[in-house]
């Protein structure tokens, strides 16, 4: 079992920079795909970022490109992963969900790739 603890989100003006956050506290975790999925109101679920456990791939949605940054640090009980948001765009506004695959290998950018989600942090960009 794997519990996801995030924190982070808020509200930041259009050009701004906003750090989430999320914690795995199982030790396994070290060795899953570890990722972030956003959903605004009135639209589907969708991928933003994901890392593989030894961070040597990472996959970024294609409009976060450049802006987003994902990474992680892996502290035997403590796993953590990062979405550093730059540049933020009103469009960014949603319910931030970080996830977790127990597989240490392959991005998928389906949900149903992802077998635990953290409770949902809200990320409002706005002036």
């Amino acid at each position: 079992q794997v519990q996801l603890v995030e924190s982070g989100g808020g509200l930041v003006q259009p050009g701004g920079s906003l750090r989430l956050s999320c914690t795995a506290s199982a030790q396994t975790a070290a060795y899953y795909t570890m990722g972030w999925f956003r959903q605004a109101p009135g639209k589907e679920r969708e991928f933003v970022a994901a890392i593989t456990w030894n961070s040597s791939k990472m996959d970024y949605k294609d409009s976060v490109k450049g802006r987003f940054k994902i990474s992680r640090t892996n502290d035997n009980a403590k796993n953590t992963v990062y979405l550093q948001m730059n540049s933020v765009k009103p469009e960014d506004t949603a319910v931030y969900y970080c996830v977790v695959r127990t597989n240490p290998w392959g991005i998928p950018t389906d949900p149903a790739g992802y077998g635990y989600w953290a409770q949902g942090t809200q990320v409002t960009v706005s002036s």
